[in-house]
């Protein structure tokens, strides 16, 4: 019996690369996989483990299948449909692919099929503070930043700043704290009057620009532990429990945030050596690179490293924090999964795309 055309969208073959998958999962906005090896089925490949094989820094264009769980948890078809719908919720599955005697699939269970949309696969919540650096001119957006500060730039019917604290909210988060700067009155007036606010906003005002750290040293009586950083002008697609997860599994003192970005080269290029000796040539090549999103999680302890009253960068930081032997990681998210409106192109990017991660209404 052929499988539903869901799982036939999701179908892709073993020697898939690590960053042709990541870029499959976006043009399908899903975060997982079916693979094959032909007519043979091999398992699950979710996101995870692609950012797992990343973190332990594998090559991009490793085959999806050397990245894969060895032990997969699958259902017979002689399963009953509701002891496997109970697997599902034991072990909080996305999709349980179901299997006959000789390993072939037979039928898939997802996740939002089976279960009302009120239950969550993963209940665990953050209550984390989160710092967010409201405080730009946004000079890439005039002219309309001439009118309203980049906060209060509407994605949808929301401004990015409400989209920002609903994405932390729904993780159980409660404690937010705005660095401010221009128009900071109307930052404040938008959230005096938000109905059915159930959340505290607290606000620091710099009298003159900080940084993108420099503020948080503003910040030291009120942050207690450890805590989120957010740039105003980004959305993030990902599981901020997952960069919870590795930042302290890795003992991190800061995690970026990453995003695995392709740029594509539409020319044939020339590698040279001395005296302009070809050594190589590559046709119209693809070349990955890993770029700063904007949003970190720090320990406490790092706000000590940033002078009073002084200005620094968070990549200063960053780099303070190295050389004293700290320890920073990388958590890799996929490049749609990202959504910037710095500036006019990004901007209206993220309004054609973000309805499909975000509630825009």
């Amino acid at each position: 019996m052929p499988i539903s055309e869901k799982a036939q969208r999701i179908t892709v073959a073993h020697d898939l690369t690590l960053v042709q998958a990541m870029r499959r999962m976006d043009e399908l906005d899903r975060k997982l996989l079916l693979v094959f090896k032909g007519s043979a089925f091999l398992g699950v490949l979710s996101v995870g483990d692609i950012q797992r094989a990343i973190i332990r820094n594998l090559p991009l264009d490793t085959p999806v299948a050397d990245v894969m769980r060895a032990n997969m948890r699958m259902a017979r078809d002689t399963d009953e449909r509701e002891a496997v719908r109970q697997l599902m919720l034991d072990f909080r599955t996305e999709c349980m692919p179901v299997v006959d005697e000789g390993g072939a699939l037979v039928d898939v269970l997802f996740w939002e099929d089976e279960f009302p949309v009120t239950l969550h696969r993963d209940e665990r919540m953050l209550d984390l503070p989160v710092v967010i650096m409201a405080g730009g001119l946004g000079s890439r957006l005039k002219p309309l930043t001439n009118i309203i500060p980049k906060p209060l730039v509407p994605i949808g019917e929301k401004p990015i700043i409400q989209l920002i604290i609903e994405g932390f909210r729904r993780l159980g988060v409660k404690e937010f704290h705005l660095t401010v700067n221009y128009k900071h009155e109307m930052i404040r007036y938008f959230f005096e009057h938000l109905e059915g606010r159930d959340y505290s906003v607290d606000y620091v005002l710099e009298d003159k620009p900080l940084g993108t750290a420099g503020s948080l040293q503003l910040l030291k009586d009120r942050l207690k532990g450890r805590f989120f950083v957010s740039n105003c002008d980004i959305l993030v697609d990902q599981d901020h429990r997952a960069i919870h997860d590795y930042h302290l599994e890795n003992r991190n003192d800061i995690t970026l945030v990453g995003v695995l970005k392709n740029y594509h080269i539409p020319y044939g290029t020339l590698e040279t050596g001395e005296g302009g000796e070809l050594l190589g040539m590559r046709e119209k090549p693809d070349l990955n690179f890993m770029i700063n999103s904007g949003l970190y999680l720090l320990e406490r302890h790092v706000i000590d490293e940033i002078p009073s009253g002084g200005h620094m960068d968070i990549t200063t930081l960053i780099e303070k924090v190295r050389g004293k032997g700290g320890r920073v990681g990388v958590f890799p998210v996929s490049e749609r999964s990202w959504f910037d409106i710095g500036e006019w192109n990004e901007y209206q990017t993220t309004l054609k795309e973000a309805g499909r991660r975000f509630d825009l209404g």
